[in-house]
């Protein structure tokens, strides 16, 4: 006889074993888009962000999962999850989703993973292929995602960031019309941001300094107008007759 576990008694493991990427391109634009919508909702505290994260979408069942590359869950509160189980996040599923293909990928795959998220209520679902520079987008209509006909220059109706698609490579420009950065781009800004930090410290320094000395050769050119005065009075000479 087969023993029935409670919803409460199943494990949902917190890794499908896989890969989050299959190459160092694929890594990267997955890192460098979770990473830029990290940066964009930093300041709102419900907007959660993640990258390889299994959702779990129905409680009591640990086969029906998947982990997307990036994903965003609106409404959410941001903090650190061994996964995204569903039934305790206000069974709020992730309102878009991020896949980046890798040569790896199969089409059967691709398509189970396109019903999972027509299934369970993804808004938003966008593939890229680094490789071959192509870009796919699907927006809910009712119950169903559909093909994003237009995607060029399309505006994501939820995240306000914008795509465009070059013969060379896929562009994303966040809500402030400001492109996404790598993480390597992003310590470039960051040094450059310090070493004007440090310059324009220098240079009030260096004005400070100067305004002190100008303060001291005051000081010291009134000590010796005072001097003098004194001195003319010790020989009875009136410092305002001369």
């Amino acid at each position: 006889m087969v023993q029935q576990l409670s919803k409460k008694e199943v494990f949902y493991p917190d890794s499908d074993g896989q890969p989050m990427a299959d190459n160092t391109k694929q890594f990267q634009w997955i890192v460098d888009i979770k990473e830029n919508l990290e940066a964009i909702f930093a300041a709102d505290p419900n907007v959660f962000v993640a990258g390889d994260l299994l959702w779990y979408p129905v409680e009591g069942s640990n086969t029906i999962r998947r982990a997307p590359d990036a994903m965003v869950a609106f409404g959410r509160p941001k903090g650190d999850r061994g996964s995204y189980m569903q039934w305790k996040e206000d069974n709020i599923a992730p309102q878009v989703v991020f896949e980046v293909l890798s040569p790896g990928n199969r089409q059967g795959e691709m398509a189970k993973k396109f019903q999972f998220y027509q299934r369970y209520g993804v808004q938003e679902y966008y593939v890229y292929d680094p490789d071959n520079i192509e870009f796919t987008g699907w927006q809910r209509v009712g119950h169903y995602l559909e093909v994003i006909e237009d995607i060029q220059d399309w505006v994501s109706p939820l995240l306000q960031i914008r795509f465009v698609l070059t013969p060379d490579t896929l562009k994303i420009y966040r809500p402030d019309g400001e492109p996404f950065l790598s993480l390597t781009d992003t310590r470039k800004e960051r040094d450059q941001a310090k070493q004007e930090r440090d310059q324009a410290q220098q240079e009030r320094d260096q004005a400070q300094q100067e305004r002190n000395q100008a303060q001291q050769e005051r000081d010291q050119a009134q000590q010796k107008a005072e001097q003098l005065a004194a001195r003319l009075k010790e020989l009875g000479i009136d410092p305002t007759d001369v």
